[in-house]
């Protein structure tokens, strides 16, 4: 499997943003991503250019848009064509992501408990989600060096919420990137696990945020598989029932060639964290050196299961790097 750096929140001109398609993407080539989702607000215009600007660059480009209005901000990707955000109101966005589901598309929570109104008019999460099987996915790091900000933590506990609470829903970052200035803060990536294929790299990048192959980091690329009855389970997929099963190997590799240059952390000892619905599952340090770390963990009562590194960035023990679920059917 491909595992791709993306960038899955941005904008143009044709919003807000102070940037075109071409700057934008010359620009994420530039920090080492691979692909990136044009989400302007409320208009879809800035794809006019996508092949001609995938072409010059290399960077594969996802449609979307995001919806923004008085009650939230919902990202949404995958969309050929304009889904009207209008008439979404605060008591029925199911509809409106059903909207977008019609169309192909996937919706996710765009900086859900950022500062609303009046700083922000909107940025705040006010809908009312009725089914949360509804959402495919929540923007859980907004913005650069992501992990120190308390309304992306609020994010990340509402997101393991919803894992326990039994629903299967993807996680992601987002820079919201607006401008091409530099900044000196870690920038997040989202990665994304591309199955081998003919398709464009684009079209099998949405079928990975489809399926909830995700990793998101602030440097080095973090995968976890499960191993059980001599099968091994990735991101995203589901282990089949196995209620005579006491344990769980954990296969966590670590990638920290990934993106090489472009980020920088001390030198140090990591701490490697296996967590679960059980809570955590164990823990082991681990350096810069190490590429793939074996576990058995306690599988009683498991219903979902991520990796968690842990590690020292700015000065500030931070989580550096998260992957998406790896469930267990019941």
């Amino acid at each position: 499997m491909q595992w791709i750096a993306c960038e899955l929140h941005t904008h143009t001109f044709h919003s807000d943003g102070r940037q075109t398609l071409l700057e934008l993407a010359s620009g994420a080539k530039a920090l080492g991503f691979d692909c990136i989702a044009l989400t302007d607000h409320n208009t879809m215009t800035g794809l006019q250019d996508k092949e001609a600007v995938e072409l010059a660059t290399g960077v594969a480009i996802l449609p979307g848009m995001e919806w923004t209005t008085f009650y939230g901000h919902m990202v949404t990707i995958g969309v050929k064509t304009f889904v009207d955000w209008r008439p979404a109101g605060p008591g029925d966005i199911d509809a409106g992501i059903e909207r977008v589901h019609a169309q192909g598309g996937l919706a996710g929570l765009a900086h859900p408990f950022r500062i609303g109104s009046p700083i922000c008019t909107g940025c705040f999460w006010e809908f009312q989600i009725k089914d949360w099987n509804a959402p495919d996915y929540i923007e859980v790091w907004s913005g650069t060096f992501p992990p120190i900000k308390s309304d992306n933590h609020r994010a990340y506990r509402l997101w393991t919420d919803k894992l326990n609470e039994g629903f299967r829903i993807a996680a992601t970052s987002g820079r919201d990137w607006h401008v091409q200035e530099g900044t000196d803060e870690p920038v997040s990536v989202t990665y994304l696990g591309l199955e081998e294929g003919d398709a464009p790299v684009a079209d099998r990048a949405f079928q990975a945020l489809a399926s909830g192959r995700v990793s998101v980091t602030i440097g080095p690329l973090l995968i976890m598989e499960v191993e059980s009855g001599g099968a091994s389970y990735g991101i995203g997929s589901a282990v089949p029932c196995a209620a005579d099963v006491a344990e769980y190997r954990m296969k966590v590799s670590l990638d920290f060639s990934a993106r090489a240059g472009k980020w920088e952390h001390p030198e140090q000892n990591y701490s490697l964290r296996i967590l679960g619905n059980t809570g955590v599952l164990g823990e082991r340090s681990v350096s810069g050196n190490d590429k793939e770390i074996l576990m058995d963990v306690n599988g009683a009562g498991l219903r979902w299961t991520r990796a968690e590194l842990w590690g020292i960035v700015r000065g500030v023990r931070v989580l550096i790097a998260f992957t998406n679920a790896v469930y267990f059917d019941e």
